[in-house]
């Protein structure tokens, strides 16, 4: 038997909010299995860390500074990699954004800022890859990180909410028409993680006690909890899976 996931060897992955966090973590366990990965974020300093951990690991890395916002710049990107690399075969969708307020408090900059990132961007970009994929006959995968917010509703996070059960839709919408041309397209929907990201809004000790007290196996996540799932989706294991979200969420959602 092969070793599991071994078919990711030279594949060319791209990696939004590939910097840091959830997706950092992402592309550090594509550049283990000797993929070429790229990585797409807005901090140039993160991007150059990042990409220096990548390169401890064989295969062809590299790192594109852009906002996911800016969608000329990010399929300037996408056509870049295409020339230089020949093809895409995965795409993951991780960049993304939460301001926490009550529903009350929302403003529309807000609400445009949310859905553009975690919505918008993601159907252009897979738009983008979706079209190299099918000029190139590229079976390839796109994976979106969605959140268990996609299926449970909290408090302040009425445009998150919003934006990421969006992000589950478009992932059954995408499926379905692509699937005619060996494009699957699945989504990850991970519980809170200890990020860098979410680091801040846990210096709230009453809100961790909540968000804890809510997942089954006790404890919240590391960023490397959530790779696994985002490997399987990428890799032949799951050549039958399309329009799929597989929920790592440590049992929130199962009650």
């Amino acid at each position: 038997m092969k070793q599991h996931f071994s078919d990711l060897q030279n594949k060319t992955v791209i990696v939004t909010g590939g910097s840091k966090g959830i997706g950092q973590s992402i592309a550090q366990s594509f550049a283990e299995l000797n993929a070429n990965v790229v990585i797409i974020g807005r901090s140039q300093d993160a991007l150059e860390q990042t990409l220096a951990l990548l390169q401890e690991f064989d295969g062809n890395h590299k790192a594109f500074a852009a906002d996911v916002n800016d969608i000329n710049r990010v399929q300037s990107i996408i056509g870049e990699v295409v020339q230089q690399y020949g093809k895409i075969d995965v795409l993951v969708n991780n960049a993304g954004v939460n301001i926490p307020k009550p529903a009350l408090e929302v403003t529309e900059e807000d609400w445009d800022r949310i859905l553009d990132t975690n919505l918008k961007s993601v159907f252009f970009i897979s738009q983008a890859v979706g079209k190299h994929m099918i000029e190139s006959g590229t079976k390839g995968r796109i994976i979106n990180i969605a959140s268990q917010m996609s299926f449970v509703g909290y408090i302040k996070r009425a445009a998150y909410c919003s934006s990421k059960g969006g992000v589950v839709q478009l992932t059954k919408a995408l499926a379905v028409e692509w699937a005619s041309y060996g494009i699957n397209v699945n989504a990850v929907a991970p519980t809170f993680v200890e990020t860098e990201f979410t680091a801040a809004m846990f210096t709230d000790k009453a809100f961790k006690k909540d968000v804890e007290s809510r997942i089954l196996l006790g404890k919240m996540p590391k960023a490397k909890d959530i790779t696994g799932a985002v490997l399987y989706l990428a890799s032949d294991l799951a050549d039958f899976v399309t329009g799929e979200t597989i929920k790592v969420d440590g049992g929130w959602t199962a009650i």
